[in-house]
């Protein structure tokens, strides 16, 4: 039997959910409950890398999650993809990890036979699914999904020259924070992963421009979806 395990790093990626299991707010808690017919752990890991990671293992070892969807935001990186378009990841990588003093190319973990972490089949296949039940919904009728690498670092994406570096060396649709951790610690513990994300911006803007609590909803809307497909 599935048992889900669905990480955000934020209070506004995880709102709906919660509004579903009658709190209004996670303290990063582990909350465990039902959604759309499927169990699920629901908590917010806080933003970046390692944050992500440790609460994955959690989710792994402590409550025994059969799969992980990460959702949230993202910036938008890839030509076609405009704000509130939707990400399913293929794979993830890191776009800040860097050992080229070594004669490794960017984005290469030293002494790992994958850098690149692809997400499950299955549940990129539930996600498209998912999407067509969801897609003629109001709101959503300008929303377009994409399958595409997902890039994570420690940063936040606001400069196009730097934009343009990530593109450059691992060309992914959109930019975040945490889903290459989230897939690297699924990936050691071999459990199915994948990561959705909607896009908040376009990762060469100032923060004005920022539309996270819309995105988080679009992304939130298509996993509790997802969540009637297993």
């Amino acid at each position: 039997m599935a048992k889900v395990g669905i990480i955000a790093a934020m209070d506004e990626e995880l709102a709906l959910f919660l509004q579903l299991t009658g709190k209004e707010k996670s303290k990063n808690e582990f909350v465990e409950c039902t959604i759309n017919g499927t169990d699920c752990v629901l908590v917010k890991c806080g933003i970046g890398k390692v944050n992500a990671a440790l609460t994955t293992q959690r989710l792994i070892s402590e409550y025994k999650v059969t799969h992980i969807i990460n959702t949230g935001i993202a910036g938008a990186l890839a030509k076609n993809l405009r704000v509130f378009d939707i990400v399913v990841s293929t794979d993830t990588v890191y776009h800040d990890f860097d050992v080229t003093g070594f004669g490794y190319k960017p984005t290469m973990i030293p002494r790992m036979k994958e850098s690149y972490f692809k997400a499950d089949n299955a549940l990129i296949e539930n996600a498209k699914t998912a999407f067509q039940t969801i897609s003629t919904k109001e709101g959503f009728e300008s929303v377009h999904m994409m399958e595409g690498r997902v890039a994570s670092g420690d940063q936040f994406i606001c400069d196009k020259s730097v934009k343009q570096h990530i593109i450059d060396i691992c060309n992914p649709a959109c930019v975040e924070m945490e889903g290459a951790a989230i897939a690297h610690t699924s990936f050691v513990n071999k459990v199915p992963f994948v990561v959705i994300r909607c896009m908040s911006d376009n990762a060469e803007e100032s923060t004005e421009a920022f539309n996270e609590k819309k995105a988080a909803l679009i992304s939130a809307e298509l996993v509790i979806a997802m969540l009637g497909e297993f």
